[in-house]
């Protein structure tokens, strides 16, 4: 088989899905293909550089045609855009329950597998796989546009009440066609949150034609807890958030000559302080830096990152995406006060943003200040920086 014929399977099946709706268009540019003998079926791969690598093993797809493979790139993409690829099952008969409901959830907006699917609640009376060369398996008729976590509490609810199915054999079955081998290059919160701005743009990009399974999507992965910044910073800073532009005829336009430019507003300055000290785990600087990034798309302004233990480590003026080439610095002991001062005295900005689990002394701002607490934080800081600096000086990450 030449790699050539396969790779001209898929170019045609993206091409189709492209006159299906603008979504699979924007898609494709987020999307490389790597053949792979090592892989069961499909694998899918966000890249360090934060896009998504499809790995498929050629025997598996070859000779299935255009439609079908359409088919399951569709399926792969619905797998991203509902988040599935971050659910980490360990007990592998709940992780055989969950692989159903996951397809359950997406074939049903698959025509092509839909038609040849069997739907979950016929699949657990029955309590083996269905006969043929692929096993699909769809939401019952009376479950339609449900989630994959609904789904898996109806499964589950199911094999606890029968005990009667053959997950072994249904599991078997299904790998043929998707073994659901997921992999991150990157730490999941930022993985999480290129899904999220993945399905952002796409839903922003839609212009009305949105499709039901990004409808949903948007609801569910947009709708994911996390500070809310755009909040946060209005409150901080008042109405200079956003970037804003409006139109004078102070500056001209480049395109029409007789038309007025366009002006920007640009957002405050702001300083962030990452506390980059022994005490802060891995963990907490994934959770740091996905709010960093949300910080940056919701300022409209110039954040300075300064990285510091019980002395300034790093400073840099940091821009969306910057965390893919970040070195952390530090490690030592904590100490605030250096990058405090070192802030209010070189860079002068209209606020400051810690982000710290607290186990350190309250620091003396004179700027205005927020501080950003981990999950693990110190809970004689946080009520400190309320006594002395306010009832809205301090918030805890979930």
């Amino acid at each position: 088989m030449a790699t050539r014929n396969i790779d001209n399977v898929i170019e045609k099946a993206w091409i189709e899905l492209a006159k299906e709706n603008i979504f699979y268009s924007n898609a494709r540019m987020r999307f490389t293909h790597v053949e792979s003998e090592t892989v069961r079926t499909i694998k899918l791969i966000i890249g360090s550089d934060g896009n998504f690598k499809l790995v498929y093993n050629p025997r598996r797809i070859y000779n299935k045609g255009v439609a079908f493979t359409k088919a399951l790139i569709k399926h792969e993409l619905f797998h991203i855009i509902f988040g599935h690829i971050f659910i980490k099952i360990k007990n592998k008969r709940e992780k055989s329950i969950w692989d159903l409901a996951m397809d359950a959830s997406v074939n049903q907006y698959i025509r092509e597998f839909d038609a040849m699917a069997e739907p979950l609640d016929t699949m657990l009376s029955e309590g083996h796989a269905p006969d043929g060369e692929f096993m699909f398996v769809t939401a019952p008729p009376d479950m339609l546009n449900k989630t994959a976590e609904e789904y898996f509490e109806y499964a589950m609810k199911f094999f606890e009440d029968n005990k009667l199915i053959d997950l072994e054999e249904i599991e078997d079955k299904r790998n043929e066609t998707d073994s659901h081998e997921f992999e991150s290059e990157i730490t999941q919160e930022m993985a999480f949150d290129i899904v999220s701005e993945f399905v952002q743009k796409s839903y922003d990009k839609s212009a009305g034609d949105t499709l039901e399974p990004l409808e949903i999507a948007h609801k569910v992965i947009t709708g994911k807890s996390k500070l809310d910044w755009k909040t946060i910073l209005r409150r901080f800073f008042g109405s200079s958030v956003v970037t804003d532009e409006y139109r004078t005829i102070m500056r001209p336009n480049r395109r029409y000559d007789s038309q007025p430019g366009w002006r920007k507003i640009r957002g405050p300055e702001v300083a962030v302080i990452v506390d980059t000290s022994g005490s802060i785990v891995e963990d907490e600087y994934d959770s740091f830096f996905s709010e960093i990034e949300e910080i940056t798309r919701t300022l409209g302004g110039t954040l300075h990152l300064i990285q510091a233990d019980s002395k300034v480590q790093s400073t840099q003026k940091y821009v969306k995406g910057k965390w893919k080439n970040l070195t952390l610095k530090g490690k030592g002991s904590t100490d605030l006060q250096p990058a405090i001062d070192y802030v209010e005295e070189s860079l002068r900005p209209e606020g400051i943003i810690v982000f710290t689990d607290g186990f350190t002394e309250m620091p003396n701002i004179k700027r205005r200040s927020l501080f950003v607490l981990s999950k693990n934080y110190n809970p004689d800081f946080f009520n400190q920086s309320i006594q002395y600096y306010g009832t809205k000086s301090a918030i805890i990450m979930n």
